[in-house]
Formats: structure tokens, C-alpha cells, sequence
């Protein structure tokens, strides 16, 4: 995959001007390794465990252990944590050492919600999440800090946790299972245990999961439990608080000791050509200024007729990193850009759509986290991300009037973005504000690289379960994630809604 560094002259003209003497941000690597500023925290009640801070929230890290059971059974066990008391957290997520490693079985988990003291029912996490992913045989694909993860749930203020990972193909695990952490017992259940499946041909399944006979012939074997991936940790995510803004870049916040990092002056200086360097949000432009800004940005590539007739969205409001808090010490001090944007990719986070939009910024700040400090991405993969009301909200830092190479489609992160609706659509239907909202990024954005929202368009595949490496695969200019790779996502409800948001982009670009 051609990708190249950030090495821009605007870009460091412009930082120059807001700091000290420093080695350019390109050629520093600032992400911590997972696991490198883990400490034993003997308050937790939980026990033991790996616990991962910074001044803006923290990750408490907890390796699984094997669940008892009242009889010994053949095959893989299932792991999990018995409930517990821990630190408050947001958003969880379960990850493993090796980031090949699939996990075949269901993730469950409950959590005691902060405000009341209430137990919520068992909820299912999404076990496939290695097709959000850079590309295989990149950089960032083969980084030797990578882990596995499932994908990140967001449960909302919570201060107790219990989970259960049961291998595909084991018996369920019953409930009440496991070993009450020492010092402490279990609390009462409070929820039912997941209802058993039954099957589109109407056929019960035992709790054993074998499936009954209908035709009196005895039923066939189950198959054998699938092994569960090694290093299961379970990732209870604070996002923390956003922190407070300055006016002035460079400078330090009333209370800080220090200035602002190079990272976070960096960060927004790439956005320097459509919004002021200290912005929390650029605004939205009209048509006519739009394509004034097309030409500032991009006039040297168009062509005559681009410049006469420009099909270009309005750019729309944005909400920048720094406005929805993102801690720059986190992120690879570097930034990687592709070509040009040729497709959007659409997603879901899968992250569950029980989430305010004042609450979005905080499930940002806990998607960040979870992809940079658990899973050891360079960065959140999302170029650009989207909540229910609307809001759009800068992603992987780089500007974002540029073609920033995130890690959202495995096997088609070059020359593409991708763009990610918080929540979770695989039976819900995203809102019309969402959808408008993605129409009216894509209109923009494709339109400053000259995409039309209602083409086709041709990319190269890095490699994936669908296509194999270097196989030059026909796309719709808006595709959804499950185009370039054999996915659920973006859900089925999402996925539907794309041939309109093509149509409403293209409306927007004046076509």
C-alpha cells in the first residue's frame, strides 16, 4: 500500500510559528505501547490488575480466568470474571495477544450502572471487529504491538462488571458460575440468563446446545468447542473528562504547569487552511464560499472545467479533535496520508446505541483509547465519525480537508476514508439526522478530490476475506464496509439507507 508521511511545508511553517525548537512531530512515534504504563492498583477489589491512566480517564486491564463448573467437561473452558466492584468506567471491550487470532464464541457481559446501583441484563459484544483494521503488510498492520479485541461496547457510567467468553461449540456457562474474587462475594444475580436461540426453521434448541430431532433419528454430535484465543483480558474504559480549552496554542492552561504538548499544537495546525489553529469546531461554509475554498485548496489539480463548474457540498460543521477532547499524547506524534479520497467507506462502531449526544464526545474519547492504549493502533481508525444527532466529528488526525490514511477497512484504506455512525444498526435504523449528516460530509470531502457520490470508482485491494491482494475491485464511490470485506458492518439497517445518502450527496454537489 503507497502511503506517504506527513512532511508538509504548510504544515510545519505553521507549527514553527506556535513552538519551540523541536525534532518535527513526522519523525517521532509518541503511541505507548499497550501495556507500557501498567501498574498494580491494590484499591481495586478485583484484585490485581494491569491499570493503564493518563489525566484524561484511564484503562483498568483484567485478564480473564477459567469459570468453574459443577461437572468436569471435555474441551476448551470458558473464561470470564465473576461480578465485581471496580473503578468507574464507560466503555468495555475484551482483547488478546495475538491480533490474527480470531475469537469464535459469544462475549457477554453486565454491568452495575453508577447512578443506581442496578444490574442490567446480560448484553452480547460484537466478537468480530479485525476487518475495522490498517491493511495487511503496512506498517501499521504489522506492528508487533497489535492485539486482537472484540469491539468496544459502550455501557454508560458504571462501577461493577461480570463477564462470561464461551468457546463456539461449549455448553453455556450456567448462571451463578465462577469464583468470587477474594475478600468479596457474589451478588445476587439480578438478570435472567440469555434465552436460548431458536433456529428460522422453528426447531428448539436445548440449553445444551444440541440441537433436537424432529424426524425421531438421534441428533448429531455437536461439533468440537472452538480454543479460545491466549492473553484474554477484559478493557474497562474511562474516557475522563474533556480537557479544558486555551485560546492560545502553545500557551498552558489556567492550572497546567506546563504548555501545550507539540502533539496537540500539531494537531491542529494541520487544519490550519479551514480553521483558526486554537478551533474546537470548524464551522460551516455556503456553496459560494465552498468553492472559493476549493480553489485555495486544491486549484492547482482541477482542471478547466473543474474550476468553471465545481461539484462540491457545502462544507459542512465539524467538530475537531480538540473539541471533542482527544488526548494528542496518546496518538503516533506522525502523520500518514494516502494519494487522494477516490470512496467512503461506511461503518457503525457497533459500540450499541444506548448513548445522549452530549454523551458522544466521551464515547469518542473511549473509542480512541481503546484502539491507541488496548488494541496499539497509532491512532483512532475512523476518519471521520458521526452521532445520532447529526454531529460530525474529526477522526485520525492528519486535517481534514486531506486524504489522511486511516485503518477502518482491512484491505481498503488507501485512497479512501472511512466514516463511522456511533451506535449499532444491525436491527436498529440509524436517524434521519445521521444520514443526513453522511451525506453531507461525503458531498464535501469526495467533492474536494473530484468523486462523484452516485459513481464507481476502482481501488486496489491490500488484502482481505474478499478480495485478495493487489486485485483491482469495482466500488460504489460510498460503499459500505461489507463491500470491501465479508462483515456485518455497517448493519443491515445502515448498509439499506446508502443508495439514498448517494443520491442526497450528489443532490448537495449540484449534480
Amino acid at each position: 500500500m503507497r502511503g506517504f508521511l506527513a512532511s508538509s511545508i504548510g504544515v510545519t511553517c505553521a507549527a514553527a510559528l506556535a513552538l519551540p525548537l523541536t525534532p518535527p512531530a513526522v519523525a517521532a512515534t509518541a503511541r505507548p505501547a499497550p501495556g507500557a504504563e501498567a501498574a498494580t492498583s491494590a484499591a481495586l477489589s478485583a484484585g490485581p490488575s494491569a491499570r493503564r491512566e493518563s489525566t484524561a480517564g484511564s484503562t483498568q486491564s483484567l485478564p480473564l480466568v477459567p469459570l468453574t463448573r459443577d461437572r468436569a467437561v471435555d474441551g476448551p473452558a470458558a473464561q470470564g470474571l465473576s461480578r465485581r466492584t471496580v473503578r468507574p468506567f464507560s466503555l468495555v471491550g475484551v482483547v488478546w495477544d495475538d491480533p490474527a487470532a480470531e475469537l469464535h464464541g459469544r462475549v457477554q457481559i453486565r454491568t452495575r450502572e453508577v447512578a443506581t446501583g442496578v444490574w442490567s441484563d446480560w448484553q452480547d459484544v460484537e466478537t468480530h471487529n479485525a476487518d475495522h483494521a490498517a491493511d495487511p503488510d503496512t506498517e501499521e498492520g504489522a506492528d508487533g504491538r497489535l492485539r486482537g479485541a472484540t469491539a468496544p461496547l459502550w455501557v454508560g457510567a458504571s462501577n461493577g462488571v461480570e463477564l462470561r467468553v464461551v468457546p463456539e461449540g461449549a455448553e453455556p456457562v450456567p448462571e451463578g458460575t465462577g469464583t468470587a474474587p477474594q475478600g468479596t462475594q457474589p451478588a445476587p444475580t439480578g438478570a435472567d440468563p440469555a434465552p436460548d436461540k431458536t433456529p428460522a426453521d422453528g426447531t428448539a434448541t436445548p440449553a445444551d446446545g444440541t440441537p433436537a430431532a424432529t424426524d425421531g433419528t438421534p441428533a448429531a454430535a455437536p461439533a468440537a468447542a472452538a480454543p479460545l484465543p491466549t492473553g484474554l483480558r477484559l478493557e474497562l474504559v474511562d474516557p475522563g473528562e474533556a480537557a479544558p480549552q486555551d485560546d492560545t496554542l502553545g500557551a498552558a492552561r489556567p492550572g497546567a504547569l506546563q504548555p501545550e504538548t507539540a502533539d496537540a499544537v500539531a494537531g491542529s495546525t494541520v487544519n490550519a487552511d479551514v480553521a483558526a489553529l486554537s478551533a474546537a469546531e470548524i464551522p460551516a461554509l455556503g456553496r459560494a464560499e465552498t468553492e472559493r475554498e476549493l480553489l485555495t485548496l486544491r486549484g492547482s489539480e482541477l482542471t478547466a472545467a473543474q474550476k468553471a463548474k465545481p461539484y462540491i457540498g457545502p462544507r459542512p460543521r465539524i467538530v475537531t479533535r480538540r473539541g471533542w477532547g482527544a488526548n494528542e499524547r496518546w496518538r503516533e506524534s506522525r502523520f500518514v496520508y494516502t494519494s487522494k479520497v477516490k470512496a467512503a467507506f461506511v461503518h457503525h462502531t457497533a459500540t450499541g446505541s444506548k448513548y445522549t449526544c452530549a454523551q458522544a464526545p466521551s464515547v469518542i474519547r473511549g473509542i480512541y483509547r481503546y484502539h491507541v492504549v488496548s488494541m496499539g493502533w497509532r491512532d483512532i481508525g475512523y476518519n471521520f465519525l458521526v452521532d445520532k444527532c447529526g454531529n460530525i466529528y474529526e477522526g485520525r488526525a492528519g486535517g481534514v480537508a486531506k486524504a489522511v490514511l486511516g485503518a477502518h477497512t482491512r484491505g481498503f484504506n488507501t485512497n479512501s476514508m472511512g466514516i463511522a455512525v456511533l451506535g449499532s444498526y444491525g436491527s436498529t435504523k440509524p436517524s434521519k439526522s445521521a444520514l443526513k449528516a453522511v451525506a453531507r460530509l461525503t458531498a464535501w470531502k469526495l467533492g474536494l478530490y473530484g468523486a462523484n457520490p452516485r459513481g464507481k470508482t476502482y481501488l486496489t485491494s491490500g488484502g482481505g476475506n474478499l478480495y485478495r491482494k493487489g486485485k483491482n475491485v469495482r466500488l460504489n464511490v460510498i460503499s459500505g464496509h461489507r463491500d470491501g470485506f465479508s462483515t456485518e458492518c455497517p448493519g443491515l439497517q445502515l448498509y439499506r439507507k446508502l443508495g439514498s445518502a448517494r443520491s442526497t450527496a450528489a443532490r448537495y454537489q449540484g449534480r
